[in-house]
């Protein structure tokens, strides 16, 4: 019989986030993959470190860093490949992904690949837009407010419609994108109300209003936006 293939989210970063049945499921697996920066390391193998036996085996998918679709979609291919293997052979794959494994993340490219052949399950895991807001203790909405969450790649003017038209916003994946986010909130008179945080529940996380957030910005930081209040007074 094939083996089963797990699709585990970690949370945003601190080990302690992770669910009781991540860290089992981790720990008792045959093989762990995980996503890997090519040239670099594993963030989600270092936020299960501690839960990884030394009797699994250990698969890395080295994704390049490139805007191009091309390089990184024949990277989930050979990951997709290797784990299929192992699961042919009756072992229990798990997949580490950071945050959460359908919100924005990794795993979502191999199970399009793998879960027609091999029972599948997904593990969720706290999401980035969860711990943003438990770090700049801001609510993200309340009653019938509406969430809407935009990636910072997003075109200018696109992104500043969507915003208009917006009740509570969070902004992900700012990175080198904040110059462009900060002329469209200024525009739209919302930098006031606007939350900045990076590297969320780690040990070197910031949380700040945008107002007085550094000009760079890391790719694992996000801004928040609540209309009607302000979440600093």
């Amino acid at each position: 019989m094939s083996g089963k293939l797990y699709g585990i989210g970690l949370g945003p970063g601190d080990p302690e986030l992770m669910t009781l049945k991540a860290a089992r499921l981790i720990a008792g697996a045959d093989v762990i993959a995980y996503p890997s920066l090519e040239g670099g390391g594993s963030f989600a193998r270092s936020i299960a470190a501690q839960q990884i036996s030394e009797n699994s085996e250990e698969i890395s998918i080295t994704i390049p860093m490139t805007v191009k679709r091309g390089p990184a979609q024949a990277a989930y291919d050979e990951g997709a490949a290797l784990i299929a293997t192992r699961l042919d052979a009756g072992k229990t794959v798990v997949v580490l992904c950071e945050g959460d494994p359908f919100f924005y993340g990794s795993f979502m490219y191999l199970f399009s690949r793998l879960s027609e052949r091999f029972e599948t399950e997904v593990v969720p895991g706290v999401t980035s837009v969860s711990a943003c807001a438990a770090a700049l203790q801001q609510p993200l909405t309340a009653r019938n407010e509406i969430l809407t969450i935009i990636p910072g790649p997003m075109n200018e003017p696109e992104m500043e419609a969507r915003i208009e038209g917006a009740e509570a916003v969070a902004i992900v994946k700012v990175g080198r994108h904040l110059p462009k986010i900060r002329r469209v909130l200024g525009r739209l008179g919302l930098e006031a109300s606007a939350g900045y945080v990076e590297r969320a529940s780690l040990p070197n996380q910031r949380a700040l209003p945008l107002a007085e957030a550094p000009e760079t910005a890391p790719y694992f930081s996000m801004i928040l936006i609540t209309r009607g209040q302000d979440p600093w007074l």
